[in-house]
């Protein structure tokens, strides 16, 4: 498979190399952390040191399962001390120990560290016990919507309409690998399907031993099917027990955090638009990518509400956004989104051009009084000021947007 650059990333991993950090890239299995660990070791070859210098071991391999950190150590100290030498390690999590391996690598002070990883407590607790204040995570996603066109443009060999890419993206998602072919509906719903399967069984059912595999998928199936619903382990717990099937509340909410740490399902708390507060109930939840729904359960018109909110918020995290849910006691803003003193209010609907609909969307809006810009994020085709302060804005052109959103005026 040809190795497709995405920039955002590339430029970030290259604006580090030689800095006294362990670069850390974190995400969701499959959403193209090897690939970009690929692209960076064929770049440091090119422009920083002979390829004898990068030292590149993927630990998902089976040809590197044996390894211990006394061999990795080994292999790389074999490399001459004349100049840097660059280490790139493929799902560290996978290596036993891992941790006091990098930590000594690092100080050494020879040795400039990148490591990929799939679950977020190993990565987290591990650096934060060996490494605190010397490493930078850069978290990686699943394609965006200008990453998806870009991607089917290299594939097709030529040159495509984002309107004619959208209601693709809607479906399918996008995991990097759906692109090394030009796959059926089904052949990239098996493929979804099986990447699932395996973040089942690698990040949460072998790592936290549990035995209750079949309620543990029921718990994630439920959630990836109320994808844009506030929820919570007691509200889960009480439908699985009217479906006859019991589970408390405490066991549905670590099996949440399983969904959480493997990067599966994300919460996202609710904002408190009158007390300036984060709530603890009823959270959301989204998909490490919204493909995962509908590979799942189906297509379904009912599901296109909360795949909408799926997409918008992966594309505000992408961003560099803090997203939270906004709520005050009437009314809900599917995203309140801060950045470095920015903020944006954000509604998202599939149609305003129903009077019922368009109210109910701007009326949580309006209750707003501060100057920061306030959009409902529409399929509509007919986008515009809606006045006091609003904007209607097509999605998909806010998806291709340079990292910025359009001024209200």
């Amino acid at each position: 498979m040809t190795l497709i650059d995405r920039p955002t990333y590339t430029r970030k991993l290259q604006s580090y190399v030689d800095t006294p950090l362990v670069k850390v890239l974190t995400g969701i299995r499959r959403c193209g952390k090897s690939s970009l660990l690929k692209l960076l070791a064929t770049w440091l070859a090119d422009h920083h040191a002979t390829p004898e210098r990068v030292v590149h071991l993927d630990f998902d391999l089976l040809v590197n399962s044996h390894l211990s950190i006394e061999d990795v150590n080994a292999q790389v100290h074999k490399v001459p001390e004349e100049g840097p030498v660059y280490i790139l390690l493929d799902e560290v999590q996978e290596l036993p120990q891992w941790e006091k391996l990098v930590n000594s690598l690092l100080a050494e002070g020879r040795f400039d560290l990148y490591v990929t990883g799939s679950n977020s407590t190993v990565l987290s607790s591990e650096l934060s016990t060996y490494i605190t204040g010397r490493y930078v995570e850069i978290p990686v996603h699943t394609l965006s919507f200008s990453e998806h066109i870009d991607f089917t443009c290299h594939l097709r060999g030529q040159g495509s309409l984002p309107a004619e890419e959208w209601n693709a993206y809607v479906r399918r998602g996008g995991f990097p690998g759906l692109y090394a072919s030009q796959y059926t509906d089904e052949q990239t719903s098996q493929i979804v399907g099986d990447i699932y399967r395996s973040i089942l069984v690698k990040d949460i059912l072998t790592r936290y031993s549990v035995r209750q595999a079949d309620l543990l998928e029921r718990v994630a199936l439920f959630a990836l099917d109320n994808v844009g619903n506030p929820m919570s382990a007691r509200s889960i717990s009480a439908f699985l027990k009217s479906q006859q099937r019991t589970l408390s509340h405490p066991t549905v909410s670590e099996y949440l955090s399983y969904l959480s740490h493997s990067y599966l399902m994300t919460p996202v708390s609710r904002y408190d638009l009158r007390g300036r507060g984060i709530l603890a109930t009823f959270e959301k939840y989204y998909p490490g990518d919204h493909g995962l729904v509908n590979a799942l359960l189906g297509y379904s018109p009912t599901r296109l509400p909360g795949l909408l909110e799926s997409i918008v918020w992966s594309e505000l995290v992408r961003r560099g956004y803090e997203v939270h849910i906004g709520r005050d006691d009437q009314a809900e803003v599917d995203f309140v989104a801060d950045k470095e003193g920015r903020r944006l209010y954000i509604q998202v609907a599939a149609s305003i051009l129903d009077p019922v609909t368009l109210d109910r969307e701007m009326r949580p809006l309006l209750r707003i009084l501060d100057a920061h810009p306030k959009l409902i994020l529409t399929l509509d085709s007919l986008t515009g000021s809606l006045g006091q302060g609003l904007a209607s804005v097509y999605l998909p052109d806010f998806l291709l947007e340079d990292n910025s959103a359009p001024h209200v005026q």
